[in-house]
């Protein structure tokens, strides 16, 4: 079996792997189309980000969908051949913050194509799979395989909507249109925002944003003052997405928000400097957002149901053996939003 493996920064290589002997209670699953994401970039371009750093080669990959191969004795209620999304997140279930049902802060969580533990956590890019069998979501059958692998950032965002409160009648701004600032756009509409402002420094995706149901898409590189009329009164939005991780970007969006206005950061960029006087007398609500757990189930069933169509956000795919070329491509945010990768179960 072969698998898409980081070794170092710019080192990856499509090589053999193992598979995990089968346990009672998981499930061996043909992978069928794996999504880039960011810290794969990440992984790719530098080794990780932060203070993460692979120390061993680590198959990449959490957004992934495929084909159920093989169950194991206690596994009922899934079966040979059935398609699923794969949710590669996996708490332990028993420590204070999984009892506290906040699952996504666990103490000893598994997430898939991860170094922060040691041993690493070999992620989905590979052309088959173990994974407990709480981890598969069936995906309804008007659904590719290429949309299901898009369930782990909405996901996402639609965690991050949480963290927001009610987005009906709001004004939202987004800022950074890629993938997750698109997701974004996406739930903020389908949650009955008013207005959604998207913001970027490159044509390409703000064109697509438009497509996608935002108001207004701003290049803030050529259109510098183009936020200057949302300054009024102390400012207008409602609520503030950060999905670009860039200090600037928050920083520059303050003057924007209104008085006790939400700000949900989904971007991670490294550690940032803020004006906290500014913080401070405009009562701004400044809310973390990471990962997801109930959410994986929601995004599955919205895109089953057609609540929120991604295919638009797949700008192409590549066979995994291409991973190179494919990560090449995804880093170019002029011609890619969101790469991915087409292993043997997408023919299923």
């Amino acid at each position: 079996m072969r698998g898409v493996v980081i070794h170092a920064p710019k080192d990856l290589r499509v090589e053999d792997v193992g598979v995990p002997l089968l346990g009672a209670d998981e499930v061996l699953v043909r992978v069928a189309v794996g999504g880039i994401c960011g810290s794969d970039l990440h992984y790719y371009h530098h080794g990780g980000f932060g203070t993460v750093r692979v120390r061993e080669p680590m198959a990449l990959g959490h957004e992934f969908s495929g084909v159920v191969q093989e169950v194991g004795g206690d596994v009922s209620h899934l079966v040979p051949g059935m398609r699923v999304a794969v949710n590669p997140s996996r708490p332990c279930g028993h420590c204070r913050y999984c009892a506290e049902g906040m699952q996504n802060q666990c103490l000893d969580m598994r997430f898939m194509g991860s170094a922060m533990r040691m041993p690493h956590v070999q992620g989905g890019f590979r052309e088959s799979v173990t994974v407990h069998a709480s981890q598969l979501v069936p995906i309804d059958d008007a659904l590719s395989m290429a949309e299901a692998a898009m369930a782990e950032p909405l996901a996402v965002c639609l965690h991050a909507a949480r963290q927001a409160g009610s987005l009906l009648g709001k004004q939202v701004l987004i800022t950074g249109a890629g993938p997750i600032g698109m997701l974004s756009v996406l739930v903020a509409r389908r949650s009955g925002a008013a207005r959604i402002v998207i913001t970027d420094v490159v044509d390409a995706p703000l064109d697509l944003a438009r497509r996608l149901g935002a108001d207004e898409a701003i290049n803030v590189s050529s259109s510098p003052a183009a936020l200057e009329p949302y300054r009024i009164e102390k400012g207008t939005f409602d609520v503030l997405f950060e999905a670009s991780g860039n200090q600037s970007a928050l920083v520059s969006s303050l003057d924007v928000l209104r008085p006790g206005g939400v700000i949900v950061q989904l971007g991670l960029g490294g550690e940032m400097t803020l004006p906290v006087n500014t913080i401070v007398a405009k009562e701004l609500q400044l809310r973390g957002t990471f990962r997801f757990h109930e959410e994986f189930q929601l995004a599955v069933d919205m895109m089953g149901r057609g609540l929120i169509d991604v295919k638009s956000l797949i700008s192409s795919s590549f066979p995994f053996e291409q991973a190179r070329d494919a990560f090449e491509r995804a880093s170019d945010r002029s011609q890619s939003m969101k790469v991915q990768l087409v292993f043997r179960g997408a023919d299923t």
